[in-house]
């Protein structure tokens, strides 16, 4: 994603595809419909299947798909059509991803600690995004234009496949091997688990036995009853989860697909140098989850979302005055981004905790994906309607409104998250959301020492 935002501005250059600004915003907007679809078709398997499976083949799509867009060989209608489905393929796979792991993180963490990891593990992409970009500012500055860009869409893949070999070491989430019948190998993953902790020189404690819970398969829960489930039996919480994925996917998308747009047309830099710019945001966006994560654990989910998502909507209009004053230079402008986004990544990041945690296990993955989903729906016009509020930088005045659309945006998402958030800090899943599958069960008891699991024999 990161590799596609720099070169973008290069697309639009007369000896590469000679791109309009609306064409490029574009490539993002079809990108993330494909997200959108390849959420919801993955996170339904990644319900049915299991976590660890769909690891490997929503990454083989991604693979597949962003290194069959370098091989775009021309600009003419096919060819960019061509370059339309290959990251539209791409974006299929990426959000076949976001189902998958933050169900597993979810899953597999203490809940003492599982606020303040789900937000660093998907704060981390920004260290990838620094990676991309400095890689992209490598290729653009030294290969001639119509190639640079090519060659930047294919470190996707080689650091994809770098991921493979990762992932073969996690293990499948427990919870989902016990709720599809899986009692010999949930058993097998919580005492590898165990045995690591122990051999670290930590002693777990017994999980009494009125923790235990009884378990009664439900059977396979289609979109169809899962929306009747969200919104019958959890409406309040259906409405914060689609508002704070809504609200952040809708920035997101607004301003980092469009950032090199920005920097190219108002502040005259050069588009082989803007990846250092994007360098500087990038920074900003990994600092705040992982300084900021801990405090989603102690002072509680529901000041931190709000905090965060208020306070970046309000920095966020503050800098729409400026940039429309035009006071503001390609340097201070970022140094601006950083801060706001230092605050907005931590929010953006517990959106995706926040609806991984507050429903049942057995439609986890497929809430997610509902939620991914309809949050690309509205994130998918940012691009478009951005890059055509910045047209050829010809006017402040668009796009100064535009920031404030954006400001308003994020307010509403702290507002929201202020008034039906859920305390969901240092509680087991089935505290938070008592699995379908106990409700009409005998409890049993437990023989883990593990957090929130019941292991029925």
């Amino acid at each position: 994603m990161t590799v596609a935002s720099a070169v973008v501005d290069t697309l639009t250059e007369d000896d590469t595809l000679a791109l309009s600004s609306t064409a490029a915003g574009l490539i993002a907007t079809v990108y993330l419909l494909g997200e959108m679809v390849g959420a919801l078709f993955f996170g339904r398997l990644s319900d049915k299947l299991g976590r660890k499976k769909l690891f490997v083949i929503t990454l083989a799509v991604y693979l597949i798909g962003s290194g069959l867009t370098a091989f775009t060989l021309g600009n003419s209608a096919f060819w960019i059509g061509f370059l339309y489905l290959t990251r539209f393929i791409s974006g299929m796979g990426i959000g076949g991803e976001y189902a998958a792991i933050n169900s597993a993180i979810d899953e597999l963490i203490p809940a003492k600690y599982r606020g303040r990891v789900d937000i660093a593990v998907n704060g981390t992409y920004w260290a990838g995004a620094i990676i991309g970009t400095l890689g992209t500012y490598i290729f653009l500055n030294q290969l001639d234009p119509g190639w640079s860009w090519r060659i930047a869409f294919l470190l996707g893949p080689v650091l994809g496949l770098v991921i493979i070999f990762v992932r073969r070491h996690l293990p499948e989430s427990p919870r989902w091997q016990v709720m599809h019948g899986h009692e010999a190998e949930a058993e097998e993953t919580i005492t590898l688990i165990e045995h690591e902790v122990e051999q670290g020189g930590r002693q777990l404690p017994r999980v009494d036995d009125d923790r235990a819970i009884g378990l009664k398969p439900a059977e396979n829960i289609g979109y169809f009853a899962l929306a009747r489930v969200l919104f019958r039996e959890y409406p309040s919480r259906a409405v914060y989860g689609a508002t704070l994925m809504i609200t952040q996917s809708f920035l997101y998308n607004a301003i980092f697909f469009t950032y090199t747009l920005v920097l190219g047309n108002f502040y005259d830099v050069d588009s082989s140098q803007a990846p250092l710019f994007l360098i500087a945001f990038a920074v900003g966006n990994l600092a705040g989850p992982l300084t900021l994560g801990h405090l989603f654990d102690t002072v509680g989910r529901k000041k931190m979302i709000a905090g965060t998502y208020i306070l970046s909507g309000v920095l966020l209009a503050i800098t729409a005055f400026l940039f429309q004053a035009d006071v503001l230079n390609a340097l201070t402008q970022t140094i601006a981004w950083c801060i706001i986004f230092y605050f907005a990544s931590a929010g953006a990041s517990s959106a995706y905790l926040t609806v991984s945690e507050i429903f049942p296990q057995e439609v986890r993955a497929k809430a997610i994906a509902v939620f991914f989903a309809l949050a690309q729906c509205f994130g998918a016009l940012g691009p478009v309607i951005y890059g055509a509020l910045i047209g050829e930088g010809e006017s402040r005045g668009p796009l100064f409104y535009g920031y404030l659309l954006g400001a308003g945006v994020m307010a509403v998402g702290g507002l929201v998250a202020a008034f039906l958030g859920v305390s969901a800090e240092g509680k087991s899943l089935e505290d938070v959301a008592t699995p379908l599958a106990a409700r009409n069960a005998a409890p049993r008891r437990p023989s883990t020492r593990a957090e929130g699991a019941a292991r029925p024999r």
